[in-house]
């Protein structure tokens, strides 16, 4: 959108609580999305203040007339935050609350993509429906992000370590048929998946190190995909994103298996939103610099919140 059209439209909204912190694992990274969006929306000339949930009362919400969520993990990615602004009767951004308690959810994001006919890596979740996958394997808490509590195994005692530690996060865990081939991001914002990114790691996969702390990860976007495999790509993250029932903004996982195969891995309904993050980077690629593109997930859900998207 024309920068001109977007300040004029935006114009009409009022005060905005953008919504960081929290009290999930993911709360550092929120804390630095939060502060990026802030200093988005407000460079739009926008009234807008950081409100982080762990120091305020759901009160302090009532005086605000849409809310910016930059939570990442449980209570701002899994549908909480989104009852409770439902309830209080105001627009936020991002997805619903079903939505986003099935997209916070690996193993039940992953059973509606196997029942829509999508393909995604097979899984069993640990100590419910054990089944013998053969090893290498990938394990995963299921309801945290930023590749926390996750781990490759390799023989039956990797295995073992690898459950424990994840259990430490949450009481269900994803093993995954481990997936050899390079991995790939693909960032929805509406009805538009922007140009995907190829993600390049010397560790075993891309971990909580190769996202926040290396410098050694690579972000290839063009992604090197042929024109045919990256519209496969893109139409299959914005099925993906759709059959699970989001909206608005997000991102969506892949890996390409050795066979070629896509394999989707999960979404994410609340993704980083630094300026370092991997949807701003998508964005940057489709033409959107940061605060044009804070300042069209925020129009988006202003005009649905008022019965016109």
């Amino acid at each position: 959108m024309d920068s001109v059209l977007l300040k004029q439209k935006l114009a009409q909204v009022g005060r905005v609580a953008v919504l960081a912190g929290g009290k999930s694992a993911e709360r550092p990274v929120s804390l630095k999305s939060g502060a990026a969006v802030h200093q988005g929306l407000r460079n739009l000339g926008l009234i807008a203040e950081l409100v982080d949930p762990a120091d305020k009362s759901i009160d302090t919400l009532k005086g605000f007339d849409i809310a910016f969520i930059a939570l990442h993990g449980r209570g701002g990615e899994d549908g909480v935050i989104q009852g409770v602004l439902e309830h209080l009767g105001i627009p936020y951004t991002g997805s619903g609350v079903m939505a986003s308690a099935i997209g916070m959810d690996k193993v039940r994001t992953k059973q509606l993509w196997k029942g829509a006919g999508l393909p995604t890596p097979a899984f069993y979740v640990a100590g419910r429906d054990d089944t013998d996958l053969g090893f290498p394997l990938m394990i995963k808490p299921a309801h945290e992000g930023s590749s926390i509590g996750m781990a490759k195994a390799d023989n039956a005692d990797e295995l073992a370590a690898a459950l424990v530690a994840a259990k430490q996060f949450d009481a269900d865990v994803l093993v995954e048929a481990w997936v050899n081939g390079p991995e790939y991001t693909v960032a929805i914002l509406g009805d538009e998946a922007l140009p995907a990114i190829r993600l390049k790691t010397p560790n075993a996969f891309y971990d909580y190190e190769a996202k926040y702390q290396s410098n050694s990860t690579e972000y290839l976007c063009p992604a090197g995909l042929d024109e045919a495999d990256e519209q496969a790509l893109r139409t299959l993250a914005l099925n993906a994103f759709r059959v699970v029932g989001c909206r608005g903004w997000g991102r969506v996982d892949v890996m390409r298996d050795e066979q070629g195969r896509w394999q989707l891995l999960e979404v994410n309904t609340v993704p980083g939103m630094t300026d370092h993050s991997l949807v701003p980077m998508a964005a940057r690629a489709a033409g959107r610099d940061f605060d044009t593109l804070v300042g069209e997930i925020l129009l988006r859900a202003w005009e649905q919140g008022r019965g016109q998207g």
